[in-house]
């Protein structure tokens, strides 16, 4: 897969019409509104000093190319979390996006909703990420309404929701409050709603997971990453996300209530999975 795969190309419609799905279609990516994709080169040069990754200004930037150069299947998760999404969305609750940075889960959910009376919610704690977000919101049209809000979603008012999604977020946020918020989230839910959870995992046997992870690089590389920004932007993250296996996750999920879990999507050590709460 190469760059230039987010949103759905045609996203420029009011219209709820069912389009086929497509693995081979190409998506718009959010900053393609503008018509101007920046490309990733932060960890392009050696630096003295690598720094703990965050959501600033530079990486908002950047972001479309990024997380296409950098995140196996991407456009396919996004795509599918919008169709998954439909299908479980009520009438008078919230559907939200969670860690929504530019937006991409947000207008894909907009777009494949089909019920009346529904809000969608983004929130995220990246004051450049929202301002750009709230931008490319704005340039679309849909029936259903999208507001964005910075604030945490640890302490975020967080209810009468049908849908909810943490799309590659849970990571950013320590181990040690993600039960917490798992619980919470769940409480958030009505019955019958579903929480989608993407998450880059660690698998238990070091082997395996070390295959992965080069097959991962190895994805970057044919995506014009160079070993040095490879191996500089793995530093950044070291410390700032956390992985857990995806053993743990399901754990965390039915201990906080949920009736089932079960992965929907995969490539490579990318999982997207779904938790649904009991009627």
């Amino acid at each position: 897969m190469h760059a230039t795969h987010v949103i759905l190309s045609e996203l420029h419609t009011t219209s709820h019409s069912y389009i086929p799905y497509n693995p081979n279609i190409s998506f718009k990516i959010m900053s393609d509104l503008k018509n101007s994709v920046i490309q990733d080169d932060i960890y392009k040069n050696e630096q003295a000093q690598i720094k703990d990754f965050s959501f600033n200004r530079q990486v908002v930037d950047v972001f479309p190319d990024m997380i296409e150069r950098s995140v196996p299947g991407y456009s396919n998760i996004v795509d599918g979390i919008g169709r998954l999404a439909a299908k479980f969305s009520i009438e008078n609750t919230s559907m939200y996006d969670l860690g929504c940075s530019l937006g991409a889960i947000s207008l894909s959910m907009a777009k494949q909703n089909t019920v009346d009376k529904v809000n969608i919610i983004g929130i995220d704690n990246s004051a450049a990420m929202v301002d750009r977000c709230q931008s490319n919101v704005q340039s679309y049209s849909y029936a259903t309404p999208i507001t964005i809000k910075e604030a945490d979603i640890i302490s975020a008012d967080i209810s009468d929701a049908s849908v909810i999604v943490m799309n590659f977020t849970l990571q950013f946020i320590s181990p040690m409050r993600r039960s917490a918020l798992m619980k919470k989230l769940f409480d958030s839910l009505v019955p019958g709603g579903i929480l989608i959870l993407s998450e880059k995992i660690k698998l238990g046997h070091q082997t395996m997971d070390s295959a992965i992870i080069e097959l991962h690089h190895d994805f970057k590389r044919e995506n014009g990453y160079s070993d040095l920004e490879i191996s500089q932007k793995r530093t950044a993250l070291e410390s700032v996300m956390i992985l857990d296996e995806y053993n743990l996750h399901e754990e965390r999920l039915l201990n906080a209530g949920f009736d089932a879990v079960s992965i929907w999507y995969q490539q490579f050590n990318f999982v997207s999975f779904f938790a649904i709460k009991g009627k």
